[in-house]
């Protein structure tokens, strides 16, 4: 493998590890907030979002090129947009009802919501 080869490898290895994290950090945002806030939004229920992100995020894991990651392809594709969705669409949603702590609404949060 040439300095190419090497530098294209450690780009994908990058992007892999940041959409990996991305898709953990969904699921462990999922897990955080109250249940009754996804129903009361009007999304998917809390474990209906939970089976999903989980998969994603074992496909996100499953295609890490460490030690012979799978190549997903259209499927590892799925899996991001949805950790995508829940970020960008039910995650802002969520937000006001707290993070399932008993903070009740998200008042006493840090500024800027994250």
């Amino acid at each position: 493998m040439g300095i190419i080869g090497s530098l294209q490898w450690i780009v994908y290895l990058l992007l892999s590890l940041v959409v990996f994290a991305t898709q953990l950090f969904a699921l462990v945002d999922a897990i955080r907030r109250p249940a009754g806030a996804f129903t009361a939004e009007g999304k998917l229920t809390k474990p209906i979002w939970l089976a999903i992100l989980g998969v994603a995020a074992a496909l996100g894991f499953l295609s890490l090129p460490l030690g012979g990651g799978v190549n997903l392809g259209f499927i590892g594709l799925i899996a991001v947009v949805a950790s995508i969705v829940y970020l960008v669409d039910v995650r802002p949603r969520l937000q006001p009802y707290g993070n399932g702590r008993g903070r009740g609404s998200g008042g006493g949060g840090r500024p800027g919501g994250w």
